[in-house]
This record gives C-alpha cells, structure tokens and sequence, in this order.
C-alpha cells in the first residue's frame, strides 16, 4: 500500500468505528468469539503460512495461532466484565462514577517474529472495548498478514458489519511512519526494535498521542548452586534456541553459580548438539533459518565481536552450509557480565554464559542491561525467590521462577520496563490502554455543596 492506500483506509476505518461504537460490548464480544472459531478451523493452514514466511517451525507457527484463538476466548470474556467503579461522593446527593469509553481508532505495527499473535492481543482486546484497528504488519509477512484480515473481515461482513473495523495497509516505514504522525489514530501500538521504537515514541508524543511500545529484550536466567539441573537444562535450551533466537523474551545471558558453571556448559553444549536442524514444515525440526539475510549477518557480526572482547566459542558459531538463512546456535562462555557485546541485543540464537558468586551482585548484573523484558530465576530458597520478586530484584515486566523467559501466558500482562517501552498487552487490565477513563460526578439532589466543604456565597 501507499499514501494514498493508506489515507482511504484511515477514513473508512473511521467511519466504520461509528458503527461498531454503537454495539454493547458483550454482543462485541460475540463477535470476536466467532473470529476465534474462524481463526480454529483455519489453525494448521494458517500455521503453515506463518511457518513459510517467517520461518519458525510449523508446531510454533499453529501455537502462535492459537494464541490469537485464546486471546479471543480470554476477550469474549472480558467483554461482560469491563468497567469502572462507583466511588463514594463526600457530597451528599451526588454519585461519582468512572465511565470507560473507546479511544477510537488503534494503529497496531507488528514485527515480523510474531506476524499473527501480535496483532491477535491487540486487536482482541481493542475490539471488545469498543475500537476500530488499522493493522501495519511487518513488510516481510504480509502474506500472513492478508490472510488474517481476510478471515476477520468474512466474520464481520457476514454478521453485516463493515470489513472496515480491521484495516489493514501493508506497506513500509512510510506508512509506519504515517501512522506515527496521524491525529487520528487514537492509540499507536508498536512491536519491534528500540531504535525503531524511539522514533515512534517521538512521533506520537509530539502531537500528544497515545503509544503502546513492546521493544527490545536483553533477556537472563539466573541458575543458583541449589537449582534443579533437570529443569535449567530444558529450559535455557527452549529460551535462546526456540524460534531460532528471535523472540523478545529468547535468553540471551546465562548467569551461573561458579560452583555448577562447567557442568551446566558441559549438559547444555551435549544437549545443543541433539539439536534437529532442518526445514520448518517438517515435524522433526525443532529448530528453522533466520528471517533473513540480513540477520545472519548480525549473527556473524555478533559472534565475531564476543570472540574480540575474550569469549570462547563452546558449541556452534558458524552459518551452516544448506539453502536458506541457518546458523548454528550458539554457547559462548568467558565473557564479563558488563562486555559491550552482552548488553548487546543480538536477534540471533546466541547466548552468553557468565559467572557469579553472590545474589546481590548477579541481581544487580540482571538489571544493569538498558532492557527489562523477561528474566528467570532457577533455585529452591523460597526467601530468595521473594526476594527477586521483590522492589531490590528484578526489574523486568516480566519476573520467573523456575521456568525460561520466554512462553508468556495470555492471563497475564505482557510487556517490560526501561528501553523495552513500559507497554502492556493481552490481560490482565492491559484492556485500560485501549481505552480512555472519565470520572464522572452526577448531583441528583436539589442542592450544590462544593467539594472540600467550601463555601462560596
């Protein structure tokens, strides 16, 4: 799409709010249900587009769409339960309230790792309170992207709504741009990288807008000298190797005890060299290309810097030579926790195994990277897991214990502090973002006491 694609499309999602404003919330609600069970009948299809466009294997391609179906479900729900309290007015005769109402129109620009679920949190959950969403998805996969608005679109045109009330315009940073610049997006949900994502940002607070930012991740799991081996093992393995290194929430640094650091390398670097490499429609492969030729390149760049700066290569490091964008994953050891390549966010499967002796030091190297997206803890002293939990542990939006980083839940929200934005989507009361909040004071009696007990005769 261009400008002018772009322009159309702003007006009749525009128009096409006016309409969908004007429907309860619960019938709403129905709505999206049925875009859940079109988006069910359509899962492995759908999972098999998102496998040949982004490249993740094809189980991670049907579960990102079932991410969509569940955040359906989770906003079918929500919509009988959205709403604001009543409060108890200090004046006598009046009733003071919060009234929830849509913003309006909800530009949503998604990155290329997440082609459907991305969208799926947001558009669910801005559907049910009352929005319109104009999509952007990433340049690299619009196929997903044509198709997911296709089967939105028959939903809402068969229930006689307009198509409209889900835009999409494919297209590059001059329409992201666009978006960014556009008064009459009411709300500006961006997923993608923090560079991209600072301008954005600018963008939008120029003109007093509203943004939702889910940006990058430089993501650690801490493994203590008491922690189940059985457990890290698997879970450091899913976290950095899982969608080949390019999810957010992917480990990107390994904190170990000093006690455990060889024999956790020794397991891990046994258990990457089981790992199956191969196409990702086939059932066996756990493990697919990069997106890109681009990023293979920043795989090289990355492991040719961690090299400089003293780290060893244990398992992997190289591209490996078949068709397609692969690389091996990647262990690479010896590193200091501040090395400028760690605090580095390298969208590739590379992970840097680091050293410690304390809590209190390796708590403070978790929270030292400009991200906080996602962190893990493995150990079994429950006074430590409150402590990482607590004001002095992590700082991430999202805080594990022995589980990996990445594998959020849709109940919970999701989403970081620092440079990875300060966005939430999907649950728990992420639906506010998507909404604007007014608190209302009704005098229903014949008399006009003022707030504060003031008089004014």
């Amino acid at each position: 799409g261009n400008l002018e694609d772009y322009e159309e499309t702003v007006k009749k999602a525009k128009e096409a709010w006016k309409v969908w404003a004007d429907i309860p919330a619960p019938k709403r609600g129905e709505i999206v249900r049925q875009i859940g069970d079109a988006l069910r009948q359509k899962i492995k299809v759908l999972g098999s587009l998102v496998s040949l466009e982004m490249g993740k294997i094809f189980v991670e391609g049907v579960g990102e769409v079932q991410e969509y179906v569940d955040v359906c479900d989770y906003a079918v729900g929500l919509s009988r339960m959205i709403g604001g309290p009543i409060l108890p007015s200090e004046r006598p005769g009046h009733a003071l309230i919060e009234q929830w109402n849509p913003v309006g129109l909800v530009g949503v620009i998604t990155a290329f790792n997440f082609p459907v679920a991305v969208y799926g949190w947001n558009s669910a959950i801005a559907m049910i309170c009352g929005n319109a969403c104009l999509w952007k998805g990433a340049p690299t996969t619009s196929l997903v992207s044509v198709a997911v608005t296709k089967i939105i679109a028959k939903v809402l045109e068969d229930n006689k709504l307009p198509g409209a009330i889900c835009s999409l315009v494919c297209g590059g940073a001059d329409i992201g741009t666009a978006m960014a610049r556009d008064e009459r997006m009411d709300l500006l949900s961006f997923t993608g990288s923090t560079k991209v994502g600072k301008q954005v940002a600018l963008m939008v607070q120029e003109r007093f807008g509203r943004s939702l930012l889910e940006l990058g991740g430089n993501n650690a799991i801490i493994v203590f000298e008491d922690a189940d081996l059985n457990l890290v093992i698997p879970s450091a393995l899913f976290a950095a190797v899982g969608t080949a290194g390019q999810r957010c929430t992917t480990a990107r640094r390994l904190f170990l005890h000093e006690s455990i650091h060889d024999e956790v390398v020794a397991k891990l670097a046994k258990a990457y060299a089981q790992v199956r490499i191969g196409d990702p429609w086939d059932s066996d492969t756990l493990y697919g290309p990069l997106h890109t030729k681009e990023a293979v390149k920043m795989f090289l760049d990355a492991v040719e810097q961690a090299k400089q700066q003293g780290g060893s290569v244990v398992c992997g490091g190289k591209v490996i030579n078949r068709p397609g964008n692969y690389v091996e994953p990647t262990i690479v050891t010896g590193l200091p926790h501040n090395a400028p390549i760690v605090h580095t966010e390298t969208f590739a499967p590379i992970l840097y195994v680091l050293k410690f002796k304390e809590e209190e030091e390796v708590f403070a190297w978790n929270n030292e990277v400009k991200q906080g997206l996602s962190s893990s803890i493995f150990t079994k002293d429950l006074g430590r897991i409150f402590r990482w939990l607590g004001p002095k542990g992590s700082d991430c939006g999202i805080v594990n214990v022995n589980i990996p980083t990445s594998g959020a839940e849709i109940g919970g929200a999701f989403g970081g502090e620092k440079h990875t934005g300060g966005g939430r989507e999907s649950g728990s009361d992420s639906w506010k973002l998507y909404m604007r909040r007014s608190t209302c004071t009704i005098n229903y009696s014949k008399d006009l006491p003022l707030a504060q007990g003031i008089k004014f005769q």
